[in-house]
C-alpha cells in the first residue's frame, strides 16, 4: 500500500477540504518500537512546530514479547520530551492477538492506561477496533489493516481527534 492510500494521508486530504485548523504529520516509520521511536523524536521535534503529538506506539513491542516495563517507560520518556516542548500528548490505546496470553494482554493493555493516567494525557481508543473484527478488511497476518479499511480508519480519527482539538 503506498503512503498516499493510508488513513493519515486521507485524514489530512478531509481535513484540508473541511479547512480544519489542524493536520497530521506523519513521522511513523513501519515496524517501529517504542524505543525507536524514542530515539527519532528530539530530532522530529526540532524539525516540526508540533502542538500536539499522537503517539501510537507500541504494537511491534507487544508483538515482539517486549517487557511491559520497557514498553512504559519508553513511553513516559517520549511524553516527557514532548512535554519539555509544550506539547500536547494524545496516547493511543495499542491491543495486541491474544496468543500472547491473558497475563502479557493484560499487563500490556494496562500500559497505556497507567501512562495516560499518570501523565495526565488523552489516550484515545484503539485506532482499528472497528476493522479489525472485520477479516475482510485485515491483511492476511490479521494484523495490519488493508487499503479498503484505511478510510474507516481516517473518518473514525477525525471524529476522535475534532472531539479532543476543535474544542
Amino acid at each position: 500500500m503506498q503512503e498516499k492510500d493510508g488513513w493519515v494521508m486521507l485524514l489530512n486530504n478531509q481535513l484540508e477540504q473541511d479547512k480544519s485548523a489542524y493536520r497530521i504529520v506523519n513521522a511513523s516509520i513501519s515496524g517501529e518500537t517504542t524505543g525507536g521511536g524514542l530515539a527519532r523524536l528530539p530530532g522530529i521535534l526540532e524539525k516540526n512546530k508540533i502542538d500536539y503529538l499522537l503517539v501510537e506506539l507500541g504494537g511491534n513491542d507487544g508483538l515482539r514479547g517486549f517487557p511491559p516495563k520497557l514498553i512504559k517507560n519508553n513511553l513516559l520518556q517520549i511524553i516527557k520530551l514532548a512535554q519539555e516542548k509544550n506539547v500536547q500528548v494524545l496516547l493511543a490505546e495499542i491491543q495486541i492477538p491474544p496468543n500472547y496470553g491473558p497475563r502479557y494482554n493484560q499487563m500490556f493493555s494496562d500500559v497505556f492506561t497507567t501512562v495516560a493516567k499518570e501523565n495526565n494525557v488523552a489516550l484515545l481508543p484503539f485506532f482499528i477496533a472497528s476493522v479489525a473484527i472485520n477479516p475482510d478488511l485485515m491483511q492476511g497476518d490479521g494484523i495490519h489493516p488493508t487499503k479498503e479499511a484505511q478510510p474507516i480508519i481516517a473518518t473514525e480519527m477525525k471524529s476522535t481527534l475534532d472531539a479532543l482539538l476543535t474544542k
